[in-house]
Formats: structure tokens, sequence, C-alpha cells
């Protein structure tokens, strides 16, 4: 399944001689695990509450491409051309399968629900109950 490195940069007004060679050499990282950029640097429009900077959007394969890119030699090399001058949060997140429909998953939730499994407050994400699994996602550091 389709999985996206997204993030959200600050600081990206001037980028400097390092951000540039990060910018140069980054696309020669991700050919490898079949990376492309969707959106690169954009600055948000804010529709509901506000975005923290520019916003980087990577395609991958899958969850594992991403993670091998991520790991790679060659990607490890360029990080600290962008950590030492952009701020921002990172994820990896795998997207949803051609013809998903949105209301096979509210049935499934709304299932475990009645079981007791998650619970929802007004307004809040899912909590998970005693007896459910619980996972916490790894943190990465920021990509650009």
């Amino acid at each position: 399944m389709t999985a996206y490195a997204i993030a959200a940069l600050r600081n990206t007004t001037v980028p400097n001689e390092e951000v540039f060679d990060y910018m140069e050499r980054i696309q020669s990282t991700l050919d490898p695990f079949g990376g492309r950029f969707l959106v690169h640097g954009a600055q948000p429009e804010d529709i509901e509450g506000s975005w923290p900077g520019g916003v980087v959007v990577i395609s991958f394969p899958d969850k594992a491409a991403a993670h091998g890119w991520y790991d790679s030699d060659a990607y490890q090399e360029l990080i600290p051309l962008r950590t030492r001058n952009l701020d921002g949060e990172v994820i990896f997140v795998e997207g949803v399968p051609e013809g998903y429909d949105p209301s096979s998953t509210a049935a499934r939730m709304r299932a475990e629900a009645g079981r007791g499994r998650v619970r929802r407050g007004p307004g809040a994400a899912p909590t998970v109950m005693p007896g459910a699994e619980r996972r916490a996602a790894p943190r990465a550091p920021l990509l650009g």
C-alpha cells in the first residue's frame, strides 16, 4: 500500500548553502526506493486551525520502502544538512487502498465501540480501552 512521508517544516524562508545542498542531493536518495515528491515546501492555505510552516509530501510504494530510504546511508548523510537549518515534524503514514469507503471504517469502529474496545469523547480522538491493542508511533527526525 502506498505510504507517505509528510513533514511540517519551519524556518524555510531563506535557505542557506546546506539547505541548497540537501535539496540538490535528496532525489538521488529517493530514486532507489521509488520515492517521489508530491508536495515540496508549499505554504498551506489554513482552512481549519493553522499549519506551522511549509509542507513536504513524498510518496513511496509502501512503508518498507519509506523506512528503507530513511535508514539508507545516502539519506542519513543528508539529515544533518536539514536538521541544522529547519525545524519541524515528520510522520510516515500508509494511504488507503483503491476503492476505499470510509463508511466501512465507520461500521467497524462502531462495532468495536459496542464491544467496549474504543471510546470516543466529544471532539476527541479514539481512546484505546483496556484489552485493545495500542502502538505508539515512532518519532522520526525531519525531512524536506
